[in-house]
């Protein structure tokens, strides 16, 4: 890549970084994004509803958490057609070159933030260099800044190149609730894809090392509980109430009791818990945020099966009555070993790769699984691929950064590979 190019992703992913938005708010995101799909050129460009099934979208904000990202967006300098068009949530986009006979090759990166304080340290470079995050409170803590500015980077790529076929670029929102894959999936924009690409930077591996395909993705199910009691004095008449919270405490203590699987990895974990109003009032409602996770999807239908039963049991001990809605949720999913050999053998070929793996669990979670499993269902190939960089910080963690040398290996292995099935 030559310098003029890196300079220009360079300042791109910074843009994108001091403007980190959370799911399904990307607003300003999607406007600068568009920015450049238009700037490159291309084919097809689908924005709001016309990217994304609507009815598939997973943990959606309400309009009053909506509306004010809606309004910072425009303050940002978002422009209005696409404000209008992600209005309600429906950020993200899909754009797509044209170019003859051939077959259809599409990549997806995901653009959300995280709510997560970003460092001030001058140690953290973005703070030292002007473009630590401008939306107090949310940052990108896992790297879907590099992940839009990489995929455009292909996108211009590609372009450039004599690649045959049809390449789709897919901008997913709403990758770190689990919310946005889905709707992607169902959209029906993937169904003539015969090879996706999904990519990651980071993941624990250097800057310079690049994983043709990664494995190892656990199912989720994310839930929320909710359990209604009676109030009544706490100091008076304590046996008048009926306690949502101890029904909570035992739902809580109990779902790290499910009897783990010998047949693969499981997980849970209760990461939000809420109830009460006061200390002299025996609680009348409490509310708690969990996760099942599993090796296979059946594996993390197994431990859902149990956690459900954990709430309704746990409500029962207690004279209380529990509902559980699923929030969102994601299967598990395999790369294609063929098309990561591609994706293998173009790293080869890249200056800035140093070391090239096969393979590599993930051992965590991740919505692109639905893409995936969307493609292969209609006889396609899929792959996640690993982009090594080194950070400071870990994923998720306020001093979490990428070596933008990175940005380069992305771009360039990943459309040499685009390159090569288009061929």
């Amino acid at each position: 890549m030559d310098e003029d190019r890196l300079a220009h992703l360079t300042s791109l992913r910074r843009e994108l970084h001091r403007y980190p938005e959370p799911a399904w708010r990307e607003f300003y995101t999607t406007s600068r994004i568009v920015d450049e799909l238009e700037r490159i050129g291309v084919d097809q460009l689908h924005l709001g509803r016309d990217a994304l099934d609507a009815d598939a979208r997973m943990a959606v904000p309400d309009e009053d958490e909506l509306t004010p990202w809606h309004e910072r967006a425009r303050d940002a300098g978002a422009r209005e057609d696409v404000l209008d068009a992600t209005e309600g949530g429906f950020t993200g986009a899909l754009a797509a070159l044209e170019r003859g006979e051939g077959p259809t090759v599409a990549l997806r990166v995901d653009i959300d933030a995280l709510p997560i304080t970003e460092s001030g340290s001058p140690a953290h470079v973005p703070a030292d260099e002007g473009f630590r995050s401008n939306n107090e409170g949310f940052m990108h803590a896992c790297g879907h800044d590099a992940h839009a500015t990489i995929g455009l980077g292909v996108l211009e790529a590609v372009a450039e190149s004599e690649f045959r076929g049809t390449f789709k670029l897919v901008i997913q929102p709403a990758e770190e609730v689990i919310g946005g894959g889905k709707a992607i999936a169902e959209s029906g924009h993937l169904d003539d894809v015969d090879h996706l690409l999904a990519i990651h930077i980071g993941l624990d591996h250097p800057t310079g090392e690049v994983v043709a395909g990664v494995g190892g993705f656990l199912a989720v199910r994310q839930f929320e509980a909710t359990f209604t009691g009676e109030s009544a004095h706490a100091g008076g008449h304590p046996a008048q109430g009926r306690d949502a919270v101890q029904a909570l405490a035992t739902a809580v203590q109990n779902l790290h009791a499910i009897r783990r699987h010998g047949d693969g990895a499981t997980r849970v974990n209760a990461g939000v818990v809420r109830g009460g109003t006061a200390t002299n009032i025996v609680p009348e409602r409490a509310t708690m945020e969990g996760e099942v996770r599993g090796e296979t999807t059946e594996l993390k239908e197994y431990m859902s099966e149990r956690a459900d039963t954990v709430v309704e049991s746990a409500a029962a001990m207690h004279d209380c009555d529990a509902t559980v809605e699923t929030t969102a949720e994601a299967p598990s999913a395999e790369s294609d070993a063929s098309l990561a050999d591609t994706v293998y053998d173009a790293a080869g070929t890249v200056s800035g790769v140093t070391s090239r793996l096969r393979s590599a669990d993930l051992g965590g979670s991740e919505d692109a699984t639905y893409l995936m499993d969307r493609v292969q269902k209609h006889g396609g190939r899929a792959t996640f691929v690993g982009i090594g960089t080194d950070h400071p910080g870990g994923h998720h963690t306020p001093t979490f950064d990428v070596d933008e040398r990175s940005l380069a290996v992305g771009v360039d292995v990943v459309s040499e590979a685009v390159k090569r099935l288009g061929r």
